[in-house]
């Protein structure tokens, strides 16, 4: 479908020209006509559907094409993480180039400066806040803010904010909200938490879930079948003789990250950490490192699965198997970006055989198991059913060492001369 055929106002229209957008994606053709219809949304579809595009259109045609209250706050986007949040702000930019509102982006690990506009941009009611829960709350417990004119409440990666135990927050800002709203709600994956949130928050809404796309060709996906005290072996040995560049190990948990981490730092690898117990300011040095080359390997939890652009991963590995097949997808579709090849190996323990043969009729092929090398010990036979109901030992982390834990406003746009100018608000 075109968005042409979408009943979308010409300001819309004309930014979406100007970005050359054209054709709509399957979650874009079936959310934006109900958005438009003001129906409340539960939406499943993964990462690089398009779904950012599928609530910020409507949202900003609804913004033109009614009145509201000015020098007051009418939409509140909160996404998990800093990322996510700058990827919508800058999207939103974008979009409403012709169009005369303001946003302004709320998140952590920013200087004082930042903190300064953030607070301006709230008290003085920028159209859009754009937001992750923990600094939005921050920010209201210290002000007053009037949160009487918001009619939309977005809330994109639902389950990421969960996982990331942003529950109470949230519950505590909708609280603060009209009650006499749109509320749409965007998840990567519908886990019965998720359907618990939307059942409090949302009214009557419409369900859409689009499937998961299997990953593309260009990834080349194998696995090790082998004991969990042969993982860190494993790795340790496809980097003995070759330095590893762009990879990023996923594991279950931040403790078995830690463990991981700590166990192939032991052997001379440049890695790094990322998971939920770092600070913002700190998950922006990690990823600033990695990016610049200073750290060769990141072993991450899946907070570092979606919404964190980087096109030159060049091998992703799964400590780990995942949950289900959809965050297998998100894990490796980190690498073999912008039209590059990649690589995604999963370490598959006799207790996730089961999980990982569902991945496999998932994608509708067998994936390629290499063999264990000798060297490392006799590696387990490759039979899920007679593995099925076999547990994980608890708290096995690297090399099988592990023990038992617990666990601004801007004033858009900022072209050259012969860009149009356009209202300016706080």
């Amino acid at each position: 479908m075109l968005f042409t055929e979408l009943n979308l106002c010409d300001e819309v229209l004309d930014g979406l020209s100007a970005m050359n957008f054209k054709e709509t994606t399957p979650i874009q053709e079936q959310t934006i006509p109900l958005i438009l219809q003001k129906k409340d949304i539960i939406a499943c579809a993964q990462t690089g559907t398009g779904k950012t595009a599928a609530f910020l259109l409507p949202l900003i045609h609804n913004l033109q094409s009614e009145a509201h209250e000015p020098n007051k706050v009418n939409a509140i986007i909160m996404a998990p993480t800093r990322e996510l949040a700058q990827q919508i702000d800058q999207q939103m930019e974008g979009f409403s180039y012709y169009s005369p509102f303001s946003s302004v982006a709320v998140y952590g690990g920013s200087d004082g400066e930042a903190w300064s506009t953030q607070k301006k941009g709230l008290l003085q009611g920028a159209d859009v806040v754009i937001a992750t829960p923990g600094r939005l709350l921050s920010h209201i417990n210290l002000y007053n803010i009037d949160f009487s004119g918001v009619k939309y409440l977005i809330l994109d990666e639902a389950d990421r904010m969960l996982d990331m135990g942003f529950y109470d927050d949230i519950m505590k800002i909708v609280k603060l909200l009209p009650t006499d709203r749109q509320t749409l709600l965007f998840s990567a994956t519908m886990p019965p938490k998720i359907q618990a949130l939307s059942k409090s928050i949302l009214n009557e809404p419409e369900e859409i879930k689009i499937a998961v796309s299997r990953p593309p060709d260009s990834i080349m996906q194998s696995a090790y079948i082998c004991h969990e005290n042969q993982k860190t072996p494993i790795i340790t040995q496809l980097f003995s003789k070759k330095k590893p560049n762009k990879v990023i190990v996923f594991a279950g948990s931040k403790i078995k990250v830690k463990e991981v981490a700590k166990a192939l730092k032991r052997i001379g690898i440049l890695v790094d950490e990322m998971h939920s117990d770092l600070e913002q300011s700190q998950r922006e040095s990690v990823m600033h490192e990695f990016r610049n080359e200073r750290v060769d390997m990141l072993v991450a939890t899946d907070i570092l699965s979606r919404g964190i652009d980087i096109d030159d991963i060049t091998l992703i590995i799964n400590y780990d198997v995942p949950h289900d097949s959809e965050d297998y997808v998100h894990r490796i579709g980190r690498t073999a970006r912008a039209g590059e090849q990649g690589m995604a190996i999963t370490l598959v323990s006799t207790e996730e055989q089961y999980k990982f043969k569902q991945i496999e009729k998932f994608l509708g092929k067998s994936i390629f198991k290499i063999p264990v090398p000798a060297e490392l010990g006799e590696a387990p036979e490759y039979n899920p059913e007679q593995n099925k109901n076999t547990k994980r030992p608890f708290g096995r982390g690297g090399g099988g060492r592990g023990r038992s834990q617990n666990r601004n406003p801007r004033n858009k746009p900022k072209g050259g001369p012969n860009r149009p100018q356009r209202k300016n608000r706080p």
